[in-house]
């Protein structure tokens, strides 16, 4: 059949998702009444699709969601958490990653920061920017600190700020050392006006230069992040399940 040497080529030049679409489409009687250029549209859309979705699975493995299933459409509004659907509406549409604005989210533990932030990763991820995401205690004190001993800090600070969305979570849980204070004021100066980050923490945004500490840094940080951030404070009580009590189902 012509159609083998056909079929061949389209693999070879790795248009896997085009060959089947076509194979499909010889199936269907009701296809071979459409134009040519129908038809070329519909194999080339699912190359596209085929594509897009490929690499839409990459970006989500690499980024490394705490919530990976987390996403805008399944946002609570419910009273208590005093969080206004225009807002998330207006952070969907990933206008602040185009203008590289960062996001503070706040709020007491259990209240849902790690979400809203893994949700907006993802829908920034939909719209094709890559995310990564990092729990700050274990990525400061561990991650980083064993680039610092390894001499891969620069090829570290290299990567991190090459990603469009970086999420710093669980942020200010304890005193910055001074190395962790340097370092993130690094990570923010790549990131200035270039990039987007989403901070979670339980302390309000307000005693964020108290908890840094030195005041020099604390300036620098603050500036840096605050400046171009869009603010969300997480109210109501903890959205973790509590644990069942002896007889209790869980």
């Amino acid at each position: 059949m012509l159609n083998e040497p056909t079929l061949e080529k389209l693999k070879a030049l790795r248009l896997d998702a085009l060959a089947a679409a076509w194979l499909e489409q010889q199936k269907k009687p009701e296809v071979g009444k459409l134009g040519f250029d129908e038809r070329l549209g519909l194999l080339v859309d699912a190359e596209w699709l085929a594509r897009e979705n490929a690499r839409f699975r990459r970006m989500h493995k690499e980024a490394k969601l705490k919530y990976p299933e987390a996403c805008v459409e399944d946002v609570d509004y419910s009273a208590k958490r005093e969080l206004e659907k225009a807002v998330i509406r207006q952070l969907a549409t990933c206008g602040w990653v185009a203008e590289h604005h960062n996001i503070a989210i706040v709020g007491a533990a259990g209240t849902g920061k790690s979400w809203i932030g893994c949700a907006l990763a993802q829908q920034a991820m939909r719209r094709g920017y890559r995310a990564v995401y990092r729990r700050a205690p274990r990525f400061f004190d561990h991650e980083i600190v064993l680039a610092h001993a390894d001499g891969t800090y620069g090829n570290l600070l290299s990567r991190i700020a090459r990603i469009d969305v970086l999420i710093l979570d669980d942020w200010a849980l304890a005193a910055a050392s001074e190395r962790e204070r340097r370092d993130l004021l690094e990570i923010l100066e790549d990131r200035q006006g270039l990039r987007s980050t989403i901070i979670t923490s339980q302390l309000p945004t307000d005693r964020w230069h108290a908890h840094v500490g030195d005041p020099m840094l604390a300036d620098a940080i603050c500036d840096r992040f605050l400046s171009r951030a869009h603010r969300i404070a997480l109210k109501g009580p903890s959205r973790r399940p509590p644990l069942a009590r002896d007889g209790e189902k869980k």
